[in-house]
């Protein structure tokens, strides 16, 4: 098997395990704990997802994509600080918050949980900069079907889901002293050293990568913090549940975009025009697909299907599942879209367009759901999303052409 291949095959293996982990948590608390307990989960699971955003900072497109004098250690050393602040955060959340100690236990031990998972992505940089982008995979697969056969038992048995997330987070911190910190070892450089200006050069220069990924995680989210605010747990269980497809999406956006980041560089790197024209279509084209046969099979089965994973009886959300599933492909052409802009270092526009998107979210989200209930919710999601393809799609377009023919003319 060739090497691209590899990497490809197993890259689509373990994200797809990764990030289907919350589908299969929330299906599990759903079943086996009851809706006011999957209303909390889908809340706190949320929460540690944008607290991890803190964690892995710039992201591994930074990394991976970072041509200056900052080394592996370097950039380990720097995840050991943002990974600790995850866990104070949470803490001054909670706090803030006054949750009660159910509450606060579940969102503190998701956040672990998470901290363990932005630790392990810097190991991943390395390994997919040396071309082992398959070690990657195989490291999110297992960690993610142990994690979900480890969950389902001890839920299952005990129902009780503080010793249920305590269970993952100690899976995930055997595989990462077993397999993903021996496999970075080969390919450390053994003599280099740690210097402090660059583990905080790092935070200086991937500050707009991390601020675009923490408001854009705020703004899938936001509706998730509105009905907090005015409706009810089981509410929260609800729209958590009928958003959760719109992780299909995303994934495949994913797929698509990490083996092809080496090949957008190389057409970056040689102005090839046309080149990058093509491929932008192309992967664009691929999501949309995706997305108008993903959004019209949920307007067809996706409720049906749902009562029968979560064993419950959602009502009639056919419309609104449809209409998440537009909205979801509307925000993974965005992020591939941003992905794009980060590997040749267009940052600052970013943070512009998503500080616009972050400001509406808030606003729209708290007053459509404060009206409308969870319709109000789904209604600000899709306005958000549209606004946010729209943007990217056309920056994108416009920036990398105009760098391409500055170079034209300073040739």
């Amino acid at each position: 098997m060739g090497e691209f291949k590899k990497n490809f095959i197993w890259n689509i293996l373990g994200t797809t395990f990764n990030s289907f982990l919350s589908l299969f948590f929330l299906v599990i608390v759903t079943r086996f704990n009851g809706i006011e307990n999957a209303g909390i989960f889908t809340l706190a699971f949320s929460t540690a997802c944008i607290i991890y955003v803190i964690g892995i900072y710039s992201g591994r497109i930074f990394q991976v994509t970072e041509n200056s004098d900052i080394n592996d250690k370097e950039y380990i050393a720097n995840r050991v600080i943002t990974t600790m602040l995850m866990i104070i955060i949470i803490i001054g959340f909670v706090i803030i918050k006054k949750y009660d100690f159910y509450k606060s236990s579940i969102f503190i031990l998701l956040t672990l949980f998470k901290s363990l998972e932005a630790f392990s992505d810097v190991l991943y940089g390395i390994l997919q900069k040396n071309d082992k982008l398959y070690q990657v995979g195989i490291s999110l697969f297992f960690k993610a079907l142990i994690s979900i056969i480890v969950f389902i038992l001890l839920d299952f048995f005990t129902k009780k889901l503080i010793l249920s997330c305590i269970s993952i987070i100690i899976c995930n911190l055997v595989f990462i002293l077993i397999y993903d910190i021996p496999n970075v070892l080969q390919k450390i450089e053994k003599n280099s050293k740690i210097q402090r200006n660059n583990v905080i050069k790092i935070f200086k220069n991937g500050f707009f990568t991390f601020a675009i990924t923490f408001l854009g995680l705020y703004i899938i989210n936001a509706s998730k913090y509105s009905i907090d605010n005015f409706l009810s747990e089981d509410i929260q269980a609800i729209y958590g549940i009928i958003i959760m497809p719109a992780t299909v999406i995303s994934l495949f956006g994913q797929f698509i975009i990490h083996p092809y980041l080496n090949k957008i560089m190389d057409i970056c790197k040689k102005k090839n025009k046309k080149e990058f024209n093509k491929l932008l279509i192309r992967i664009i084209t691929y999501i949309t697909i995706m997305g108008a046969i993903s959004a019209i099979l949920a307007y067809l089965l996706g409720i049906p299907v749902l009562n029968i994973i979560y064993g419950i009886t959602l009502g009639n959300y056919s419309l609104q599942l449809c209409i998440i599933i537009i909205a979801a492909t509307l925000y993974t052409i965005s992020v591939i879209c941003s992905s794009i802009l980060t590997a040749v270092r267009h940052t600052f526009i970013q943070f512009i367009v998503y500080i616009i998107c972050s400001v509406v979210a808030f606003v729209f989200s708290n007053s459509l759901v404060k009206l409308y209930g969870i319709n109000g919710a789904i209604g600000a999601y899709l306005l958000v999303m549209f606004l946010l393809g729209v943007l990217y799609f056309a920056l994108t377009k416009v920036i990398i052409n105009k760098e391409f023919k500055k170079e034209i003319l300073n040739g």
